[in-house]
């Protein structure tokens, strides 16, 4: 006997952090080519956070901030040379980058970001942002190194 019942279709998630950094572009790259092979659907987010003043948050400003990280996620996608379908969301998220990150990685299948990005030191092997992502995320991780040319 024969089980004719259909497998139920699921949809892989892959979650990629976007800052406008040369790794955070090699890890768009990197998801873009998962996606491909694998199906999956493909979210890029930017979270961003404007600086607090001694009094607390700047006033007016929050519009400037949205629109900067929606500027940064577009020419990201530009610089990656993707297909225009392939992304099926672009999420620009207020908060701290770490924690929109692990967020919206819920129920994804895979997150993916740069190994360093635009904060830190330059002399880290691996940034905040995502040395905090692998600690914490709800699902596989790969950090995406940028390799300069030589």
């Amino acid at each position: 006997m024969t089980n004719s019942t259909p497998k139920p279709q699921t949809t892989e998630r892959i979650v990629v952090g976007v800052d406008g950094s040369a790794a955070s572009i090699d890890a768009v790259r990197w998801a873009a080519r998962q996606a491909q092979l694998t199906g999956a659907a493909l979210e890029a987010v930017i979270a961003w956070q404007y600086p607090m003043s001694s009094s607390g948050y700047l006033l007016g400003v929050q519009d400037d901030w949205q629109a900067n990280a929606q500027s940064v996620i577009e020419h990201a996608m530009e610089l990656a040379d993707l297909p225009a379908d392939l992304v099926t969301a672009q999420r620009v998220i207020e908060g701290h980058p770490a924690e929109m990150l692990i967020q919206t990685a819920m129920g994804a299948d895979l997150l993916v970001v740069g190994s360093r990005g635009h904060g830190g030191f330059a002399g880290m092997l691996i940034g905040s942002v995502s040395e905090h992502v692998c600690s914490h995320a709800p699902c596989p991780v790969l950090v995406v190194r940028h390799l300069e040319a030589q």
